[in-house]
């Protein structure tokens, strides 16, 4: 395969539209593009202050699309949208359950214009039940699905950003589906409606959990279980700079390992690591030796060692750690230092050249390889239904 092949990534030739929305719907579209598919997001021809509001150089998620600019409002810009969805192998949108209907866009409509398209939705709480139309935000999907309750320590739970929700639950899960329903629909010819709401996503991601807490071995009180930092030998500790190491010595030779690094042997007996009744002693007891040295030094110490310590880096470090720069984890567009893409490829690496674009910078561009002529597409612009850039 040549490098120019190579680098257009696996999935290639794929068109997905991106109907404008936060959370997990642009994460997707971004995953997508970072494969190599054609991500051409519609954005509205007024700034409609969704999320939070940054430059679009700072725009990460946005990076490697294609945006038109389309006023939804008026049935016009509907039918453009609408010719943009069945000319494109899938579309993916992250409105309630009845938006994209009024819009006439529902799933129903696209797939009779196109009947292999994967028809992709990631609204909050899916379309059923008595939330089904509320607003929410991730830390209430999280807070209904049981996830938040196990956050954090004693006392309040703790919100892990909105990495579990939109991210890691929502996201993911509707990226596989779309994957999956493109290769379905490839093989059969058959369309189908991908769904894969937050609440749904979250709950998702915990059947061990869940499993744990079915078997008896996980405690509904926060901070007593083995992955909530409960255990002395998975928690973070102090050090004497007022810094954080990692510890995740599960494993009872990995545990010995921090014993014996720690010198500890005589004090902690490793054959009762998992007897909760030691816990307490034995977090003291390492809370009070790694607080005798700096958080570098101990990182120092234990950097070739299976005792799995590591420093907690904030993200002004993390990029310049050795591990990340030889894993090549981050890359940089427009000067903005970000995440690079991930899986990576053996055969078809695509890496983003390109930052978030203007809102609406390829309208044209896009709807005049729809077939719509140069007359046409300044009449629209006369109208308002289409723009070039971010009408205010």
């Amino acid at each position: 395969m040549s490098e120019s092949s190579a680098a257009r990534g696996p999935l290639a030739g794929v068109k997905v539209v991106e109907m404008a929305a936060i959370g997990p719907v642009p994460f997707c579209g971004m995953a997508l593009a970072d494969m190599g598919a054609e991500v051409i997001c519609v954005d509205r021809v007024f700034n409609a202050n969704l999320g939070i509001a940054v430059d679009r150089k700072f725009d990460c998620m946005g990076r490697g699309k294609k945006s038109i600019a389309v006023d939804l409002k008026k049935p016009e810009g509907t039918a453009l949208v609408r010719r943009l969805i069945a000319d494109s192998d899938a579309v993916i949108e992250g409105f309630r359950p009845d938006v994209m209907g009024r819009l006439g866009l529902s799933p129903e409509t696209c797939l009779a214009d196109n009947p292999k398209l994967v028809f992709g939705r990631s609204s909050g709480w899916g379309d059923k039940g008595p939330l089904a139309s509320i607003a929410s935000h991730d830390i209430n999907y999280l807070a209904l699905s049981g996830c938040l309750a196990t956050m954090g320590l004693k006392g309040p739970p703790s919100p892990p950003l909105n990495l579990v929700g939109d991210f890691g639950g929502a996201a993911m899960h509707l990226l596989a589906g779309v994957i999956a329903g493109l290769y379905a629909a490839k093989a059969t010819g058959i369309g189908q409606v991908v769904s894969a709401s937050i609440s749904d996503g979250t709950l998702g991601l915990m059947p061990m959990t869940y499993g744990l807490y079915a078997s008896g071995e996980w405690s509904l009180e926060r901070g007593q279980n083995l992955l909530d930092g409960g255990a002395p030998f998975y928690r973070t500790y102090e050090t004497s700079d007022g810094r954080y190491v990692a510890v995740g010595a599960i494993e009872g030779k990995f545990f010995r390992e921090l014993l014996r690094k720690l010198g500890l042997e005589e004090q902690i007996d490793a054959s009762r690591q998992n007897d909760r009744d030691t816990w307490p002693e034995a977090t003291a007891l390492f809370a009070g030796t790694f607080a005798k040295k700096t958080r570098d030094e101990w990182a120092k110490l234990f950097e070739t060692s299976d005792a799995c310590v590591t420093p907690v880096l904030d993200m002004s470090e993390a990029p310049g750690h050795p591990q990340q720069l030889a894993a090549g984890a981050f890359i940089e567009i427009d000067g903005v230092r970000q995440p690079a893409p991930v899986p990576k490829f053996s055969a078809m690496q695509h890496t983003p050249r390109d930052g978030a674009p203007e809102v609406g910078a390829h309208t044209e561009e896009v709807l005049a390889r729809l077939g719509y002529s140069e007359k046409e597409l300044a009449e629209l612009g006369r109208n308002g239904l289409i723009a070039n850039g971010l009408v205010a």
